[in-house]
């Protein structure tokens, strides 16, 4: 008797023991270190890259080696911001593709050394998906998705929309055939003379703008793909155009300028949005990306939630652009099933599902 009640108060210690996890994100230019206890955020430390600002754009080279340099810093923050020591961990996960080749591979190396110094599983993670699992992170006043829902991939280097069965049985149903909605957003930018990254300044300065004042188009392109690149090119020569007439155009227009492109890369992607619950019968949508945190596209599902009944999940600000709690919540799940990496993994630039 005695046995067998020693051997449940094992069994129920074993259960209740903490699982860490320590995500790591290297992809493009953050470098990004969080620790989750099971599905709750502890820590989620980013550096950001101010270097690429001056180039109008990432400079691959450069974001490799600033990784280089903050990798060790930003995972010491994380482990203390989240009050453990490296010893407590249970596995790592580590942003395993795709992104920038350079970029993934400091972090792969990173992630791998300390992996097998601590003899604690490795977990590689596709960073499409974690944006997509950032919604199952343990918060409060959050709801998680049910299954199946329409998954939407909006950045800088993914458009992406998905039909979501489970944490990993994903399938992308439309995709950009050319530019990404957050590429569009930095070059429509760039041609106004806008820092780097664009996106957020365009939003800022839509508000006071009208988004009826100049016509750009949306592109026809068959079933739920989108396209970026005609409309990008059609404002950059209606900018060129104008400027030839008035060399002021530009700052004259520039909140009527940003509003109106806005409203047009924004209309693209949430057409299409609303086509795939039509054709799918799934109501239920949950978005991730940078372009995320972009207010016209939340006005548009906030509305559909209101208006269509539409089940919506949007992320925290913070975990809209690369972070690695997104990474550490995804490294939970595939520890929960044992779905570990090999030690011969290797960084995966152009990672698909």
């Amino acid at each position: 008797m005695l046995i067998v009640y020693f051997c449940q108060v094992t069994i129920s210690f074993m259960k209740q023991k903490p699982c860490y996890i320590l995500g790591i994100e290297s992809s493009c230019d953050d470098t990004a270190a969080a620790i989750l206890n099971h599905n709750k955020v502890l820590s989620n430390c980013i550096s950001n890259q101010k270097i690429h600002m001056q180039y109008g754009g990432v400079v691959p080279e450069l974001a490799s080696r600033a990784h280089q340099l903050n990798i060790i810093p930003v995972v010491d923050q994380a482990l203390k911001k989240a009050n453990i020591t490296q010893n407590q961990l249970s596995a790592i996960a580590y942003t395993q593709g795709p992104g920038l080749l350079g970029s993934l591979l400091v972090g792969n190396s990173f992630a791998k050394s300390m992996a097998m110094g601590l003899n604690i599983p490795l977990i590689g993670v596709n960073h499409m998906q974690a944006h997509i699992l950032v919604h199952f992170i343990n918060e409060k006043k959050s709801l998680i998705p049910g299954f199946p829902f329409i998954g939407v991939n909006v950045s800088g280097g993914h458009t992406q929309i998905l039909i979501v069965r489970n944490y990993f049985d994903m399938e992308i149903i439309g995709t950009t055939i050319d530019d990404a909605i957050g590429e569009a957003f930095d070059k429509c930018g760039k041609k106004m003379g806008l820092d780097y990254p664009s996106g957020p300044i365009i939003d800022k300065l839509s508000k006071t703008g009208n988004p009826k004042k100049f016509l750009f188009p949306v592109p026809k392109v068959k079933g739920l793909d989108v396209s970026y690149s005609g409309c990008k090119t059609a404002f950059v020569n209606f900018i060129e155009k104008e400027k030839y007439k008035n060399s002021k155009f530009i700052n004259e227009n520039i909140n009527d300028l940003c509003s109106s492109i806005q409203s047009t890369l924004i209309k693209i992607i949430t057409q299409k949005i609303e086509m795939a619950v039509q054709k799918t019968g799934i109501n239920c949508v949950a978005i991730g990306g940078g372009v995320s945190a972009n207010s016209k596209i939340r006005d548009f599902l906030n509305e559909k939630r209101k208006i269509s009944g539409w089940k919506i999940h949007i992320p925290s600000i913070e975990y809209t652009t690369d972070n690695a709690a997104m990474i550490g919540i995804a490294g939970y799940y595939n520890w929960k099933n044992k779905n570990f990496s090999d030690f011969s993994s290797v960084a995966n630039s152009r990672m698909s599902f």
